[in-house]
């Protein structure tokens, strides 16, 4: 396992569960507690890749999928910056995070989304 000094993240290498991904938990749950507020500005991608141990394109990877998210967003040179979460947003990750630790796939979880929006798709 490997901790970052700037974020908190742990990493356990031994885990079936790719390590952009755990990445992308550790900073969605940071922002959820709080921990990290939005308008923090978060490390450069070399930067936590190297308190991480693993590859700047590993970190880039999480980065664009909390970008593509919307928990963070890019700023060209400024850097990759905490975006203000809205309440809906809040909300979703809280049931997205409960709905994992159920113990469902990802699969399971969109099969019960798309029952509850029904045929007529979302609104």
């Amino acid at each position: 396992m490997s901790t970052s000094q700037d974020l908190g993240i742990v990493l356990d290498t031994g885990s079936t569960v790719p390590v952009f991904t755990q990445i992308c938990d550790g900073v969605r749950q940071h922002v959820e507690d709080g921990t990290l507020g939005a308008g923090t500005r978060m490390p450069t991608t070399r930067a936590l890749a190297q308190a991480l141990g693993v590859a700047v394109n590993t970190v880039a990877k999480a980065y664009r999928t909390l970008e593509e998210e919307g928990v963070v967003e890019g700023r060209g040179r400024l850097g990759t910056f905490v975006v203000e979460p809205g309440a809906g947003q809040r909300e979703a990750l809280r049931f997205a995070r409960a709905m994992k630790d159920a113990g469902l796939t990802l699969t399971q979880a969109q099969a019960l989304l798309r029952a509850a929006w029904g045929p007529a798709g979302p609104r």
